[in-house]
């Protein structure tokens, strides 16, 4: 099978389980795949990178668009609707009606997960819309996948690639057994600084 949206390669982990052969890529495959989602839902964010995709959404206030994901560079188009009627008619320029923010996010590597209107421009409010008054056309999620997080899914493909041994959880040897524990405190260590809070 083939990785989709994986956030570390059959090789990477290959390498930190010191195998060298073919006869559980599948398994280690979705493994890495099931890691992947897992960090997902923890972070509450993807960190893979979408096609150009558009989403309708409401404003916060006339000047302040959240955006529901990350966006992840300044590929991104913003149409408003000033009829509340579905019809995204107006195309807003970048860096003269709006700006995205935070404004040092390429700096730190990171998305960006708001626009605001500048240049006295306002989005359009209504107190009952049929239809979402924005529509934004982004790739969605993270440019590049962040060291930590393929660091953590690297952590938890080997765990879970591991528990297929472990009956009801625990790891036995010779003389002993190890009970494989529910959260891994490195892989939350690793994420924690991701996990998303909300915006505003």
């Amino acid at each position: 099978m083939a990785i989709t949206n994986g956030y570390a390669t059959l090789s990477e982990v290959k390498a930190s389980l010191r195998i060298t052969d073919n006869t559980d890529d599948t398994l280690l495959e979705r493994a890495i795949e099931s890691a992947s989602r897992r960090i997902d839902g923890y972070c509450g964010r993807f960190f893979y990178k979408t096609s150009q995709t558009p989403v309708t959404m409401y404003p916060v206030n006339e000047f302040l668009l959240a955006f529901p994901n990350d966006v992840a560079n300044t590929s991104t188009t913003i149409k408003i609707d000033t009829t509340a009627n579905g019809t995204y008619a107006t195309t807003l320029v970048q860096g003269t009606d709006y700006i995205l923010q935070p404004t040092n996010a390429p700096l730190q590597g990171y998305p960006y997960n708001r626009a605001r209107m500048v240049g006295g421009q306002t989005f359009p409010l209504d107190v009952l819309p049929s239809f979402p008054t924005v529509q934004v056309t982004a790739q969605w999620g993270w440019d590049a996948v962040p060291n930590d997080v393929n660091q953590a899914c690297i952590l938890l493909s080997m765990r879970q690639f591991a528990r297929l041994n472990a009956a009801l959880g625990v790891v036995g040897f010779a003389d002993m057994a190890i009970t494989v524990r529910a959260v891994d405190p490195d892989v939350r260590d690793l994420l924690n600084q991701y996990v998303n809070y909300g915006v505003l």
